[in-house]
């Protein structure tokens, strides 16, 4: 909304390892290995990497930034 300055943005999250995800991931090498397998940067994502992702997307520093869907998977091959 231009008379409030309301941008909208989102982030996609990949594989990371949140409670949510605890049930197949955590203390599974097999699942652990195919979700780090996935990623560009061979591990499997942590909350604060999309926290940040997220922080930025609600602070001032992305005031110029609208519309956009910021992609922070992790994924090599999208």
């Amino acid at each position: 909304m231009r008379s409030r300055g309301i941008t909208v943005n989102a982030a996609a999250s990949g594989f990371v390892d949140t409670d949510a995800n605890a049930g197949w991931l955590r203390g599974n090498p097999e699942a652990e290995a195919y979700a780090a397998g996935r990623a560009a940067l061979g591990r499997v994502g942590q909350p604060a990497g999309i926290a940040d992702v997220v922080a930025f997307l609600a602070s001032d520093g992305s005031r110029w930034i609208t519309g956009q869907l910021v992609d922070a998977t992790g994924v090599a091959d999208l």
